[in-house]
């Protein structure tokens, strides 16, 4: 967009209008000759339109159109652009009302076009989700309604027949349980309904307890669980108890069923000054630096087809990034592909 205002025009206006009537009012006195008359016109419009034209441009023209011009960046969504000229609006808005108002404007224009993009894409991953909940539903529903049909149909008559697929609609409504209570999970921790219920314990014994559950698990592929090293001092913590197992135990379950066969998962702990850094590290395969930054998003899976082999709901990795910021922690993850992958976050360390 570009300002119609003018100066000159303007200026050239009104120091007409002001010579004109100084010319008409000294025409009146008898004293005046015409060559005076002329003088005064020429004087008065030549002070006038300088004067004039100096006030608009330099404090109302030229800001009025550089206000014009934010605005025209802003309509062409040029962050770059947006930036630099908001620090340099407010760098200028001392110097007058006019760039005042344009910092103003420029400060609304602004955030209101970064509501309107991050507004997007929420809408963009809203409807991601309704269709990545749709798909995850829909499988086991699909399953379980195929093996009851097949059983009404007359297969279930043959009592072997009977007893597998029931057992196989069985597993699929299990499996639809699980998805709908993770959901329900991650639904309430992000409002903020389920609180956290801390305590102080040995982080250490928590985790030797998951080693115990989930050691079936692990053994099936001939993985290690073990810790970095030989902790003989308890490690106290302050956080939820519970959810702190779900914390170690989603991570140390998608290292057991998706790291390399024979492999080790590793946990660690490092004291620093305001707390206590967890590593959970496995010798996997590693995860390719573009999904590093989703991971932790709802039903985000590096390789779908193997996830279906593994079983899960895609959520635990969502539902451990929440534990983490309700206990004001953040979860890292580092990975080399073909070596290793490694989670880290902090814990409130109990004073002793």
């Amino acid at each position: 967009m570009k300002a119609l205002f003018n100066s000159r025009l303007v200026a050239f206006f009104i120091s007409l209008l002001i010579a004109t009537t100084t010319a008409a009012f000294l025409s009146l006195l008898e004293s005046s000759t015409q060559e005076s008359i002329i003088t005064a016109f020429l004087l008065a419009f030549t002070s006038g339109f300088l004067l004039t034209y100096i006030t608009f441009e330099y404090l109302i023209f030229r800001e009025i159109n550089r206000l014009y011009a934010t605005l025209d960046k802003l309509r062409k969504k040029d962050p770059k652009s947006q930036k630099q000229a908001l620090i340099k609006n407010k760098l200028e808005a001392s110097m007058n009302p006019i760039s005042q108002l344009k910092a103003e404007l420029s400060s609304f224009a602004t955030g209101k076009q970064q509501e309107i993009e991050e507004l997007k894409k929420l809408e963009a991953y809203r409807r991601e989700f309704i269709a990545d909940v749709s798909h995850e539903l829909k499988t086991p529903i699909f399953a379980a309604q195929g093996f009851i049909h097949t059983l009404i149909d007359g297969a279930a008559e043959d009592e072997a027949v009977r007893t597998k697929f029931l057992k196989k609609a069985a597993k699929s409504l299990d499996g639809l349980n699980i998805l709908v209570q993770d959901l329900l999970i991650l639904s309430q921790m992000e409002t903020g309904t389920i609180r956290m219920h801390k305590e102080t314990f040995d982080v250490r014994i928590l985790v030797q307890e998951v080693f115990e559950q989930l050691e079936k698990l692990a053994s099936k592929r001939s993985m290690k669980l073990r810790f970095d090293q030989r902790y003989d001092k308890p490690l106290l913590v302050v956080a939820d108890r519970n959810r702190m197992r779900q914390v170690f135990g989603n991570l140390i379950e998608n290292s057991a069923k998706y790291g390399l066969e024979e492999g080790k998962i590793t946990v660690g702990f490092e004291t620093v000054k305001d707390g206590l850094i967890a590593h959970v590290k496995d010798d996997g395969p590693g995860i390719d630096e573009v999904h590093l930054n989703r991971i932790f998003d709802r039903f985000y899976r590096i390789d779908k087809s193997r996830n279906k082999d593994t079983g899960g709901t895609g959520l635990g990795l969502a539902i451990v990034k929440q534990i983490l910021q309700a206990h004001q922690s953040k979860i890292a993850v580092k990975s080399k592909t073909g070596k290793e992958t490694v989670f880290t976050f902090r814990l409130q360390r109990a004073e002793v």
